[in-house]
């Protein structure tokens, strides 16, 4: 994986004008779904937003993880969240390989 420096800006900018929120990220996974949908976009289209969603969510990766563990699992959730086979849910629900125990 490979992040550069415009995505390292970009990073910076949303993060500083808030574009962060919940609201944005189902937008955008609504948005992508129905483009695919409408054959409007195809395949490769979708795949390249992904990887620009996991290459900005990776540039935050807790150090208690493994780059590649975190990446993977960022990875598997788009997936399931752009099949539509995953609920966008709280940020705070992700453990992202942590244990299941809050208290930990």
């Amino acid at each position: 994986m490979i992040i550069t420096s415009d995505e390292k800006k970009l990073h910076h900018e949303l993060a500083y004008i808030g574009l962060r929120a919940q609201a944005t990220a189902v937008g955008l996974l609504q948005l992508t779904i129905e483009l695919r949908r409408a054959k409007a976009i195809d395949q490769p289209a979708v795949d390249r937003i992904k990887a620009a969603i996991a290459n900005e969510i990776s540039l935050a990766a807790p150090r208690s993880i493994t780059p590649e563990d975190y990446r993977r699992d960022i990875v598997a959730r788009l997936d399931r969240l752009f099949a539509g086979d995953e609920p966008v849910g709280p940020a705070e629900a992700l453990s992202f390989g942590a244990p299941d125990d809050p208290t930990i």
